[in-house]
């Protein structure tokens, strides 16, 4: 759950750890999939504090940008 709206912080974060990564990292909320590098998609998602959102990543260094996305999300407030 999120311990914060994604708004323009949080997702400016989150863009900026995923750039980080090779891999294509997504964030889903409510049957809607945006690229974890749009700062504008992520805040159009509209995820509010208490949401749940999932993180998918393909490629090589998947796992670790997942882990390192869950990270920030479940941290920031």
């Amino acid at each position: 759950m999120l311990p914060a709206d994604l708004h323009a912080r949080p997702a400016g974060a989150l863009v900026r750890a995923a750039a980080g990564f090779v891999s294509t990292v997504e964030i889903r909320f409510e049957g809607k999939q945006v690229s974890a590098r749009s700062v504008l998609g992520v805040m159009g998602l509209n995820a509010r504090a208490g949401s749940s959102v999932q993180v998918h990543a393909s490629g090589a260094d998947a796992e670790a940008a997942v882990s390192a996305v869950v990270s920030l999300l479940s941290a920031y407030e």
